[in-house]
């Protein structure tokens, strides 16, 4: 039985765009309906497969953006790499009805639910916000009184993801706080972090170790790598830490295994609309 719903889970299933929100002007949420979905935890992504008419296949991995519970829904957010090679086509070249080919959910390390308690730290940097954004949904959907806060590093206020959302959900009487790094340009009157999150920012912001918080971070490999170290600097217990990371490329890691971004693809059925650009 466990075996047939991993095997469901990797067989690749047709979803179609039925709408786009757009996030900062790099950055896009993409809503599919896709059939027969099966579910997710938050933290967890998926595979999209894609194929040029001149036959060349390319695969992403994104992770979801949507809480689980929103039926044959599945929302994914994608950042426009100015060198890349899907992520422009995802960005700008979708129309609404088009369909992609999806494989998932994937992944069970980098996950946390509201059986899984808190206290509850969630570091991002950039775009490491998705998996983190599928948390907080789900947190806020359950209606969980679980301790949260976000320490959120962005280049600039126009470069925050889900920024509206997530001043919603602060305003909240949840238990949730979320608190912004703008690491390059800061309004005028920027009264928040405006320097690289470092061991002396996450002691103030995050939660007395001896409450063993659950700290979840997501983002480049250099943030991830120093946020991670200086946790446990700060007397976090390791087994209480969890990373992802992405890289230039659009790879990532989980559980310390680095993944490609692109892979060999068993079945393509998506035709993009013009032939994909080389990286």
């Amino acid at each position: 039985m466990a075996r047939a719903a991993v095997h469901r889970r990797l067989t690749w299933r047709l979803g179609r765009l039925t709408g786009r929100i757009e996030e900062t002007p790099q950055v896009k949420t993409l809503l599919l309906a896709v059939p027969g979905w099966l579910g997710h935890q938050p933290g967890q992504h998926v595979d999209v497969g894609l194929t040029a008419p001149d036959g060349y296949e390319t695969e992403r991995s994104y992770s979801i953006a949507s809480a689980p519970g929103d039926s044959d829904q599945v929302a994914l957010t994608v950042q426009r790499l100015a060198d890349g090679e899907v992520s422009p086509y995802l960005v700008d070249g979708l129309s609404v009805g088009d369909q992609l080919e999806l494989r998932g959910p994937i992944g069970g390390y980098f996950v946390w639910n509201v059986e899984i308690g808190g206290p509850l730290l969630l570091t991002a940097g950039g775009s490491g916000i998705v998996p983190l954004m599928a948390m907080l949904r789900h947190h806020a959907a359950r209606g969980s009184r679980v301790p949260t806060r976000l320490l959120y590093s962005s280049r600039s206020l126009e470069d925050v993801i889900y920024k509206s959302e997530l001043d919603q959900l602060a305003a909240g009487a949840d238990g949730f706080e979320v608190f912004h790094v703008l690491t390059r340009n800061q309004p005028v009157d920027w009264s928040g972090y405006s320097r690289r999150i470092d061991r002396d920012m996450l002691r103030e912001v995050g939660f007395d170790p001896e409450q063993r918080p659950v700290c979840m971070v997501c983002g480049p490999t250099s943030l991830v790598e120093a946020v991670a170290s200086a946790l446990v600097e700060l007397g976090n217990p390791p087994d209480r830490i969890k990373t992802e990371r992405f890289g230039p490329t659009g790879g990532y890691a989980i559980d310390g295994a680095q993944v490609s971004g692109q892979r060999s693809i068993p079945r393509i059925v998506q035709h993009l609309s013009s032939p994909l650009t080389a990286v």
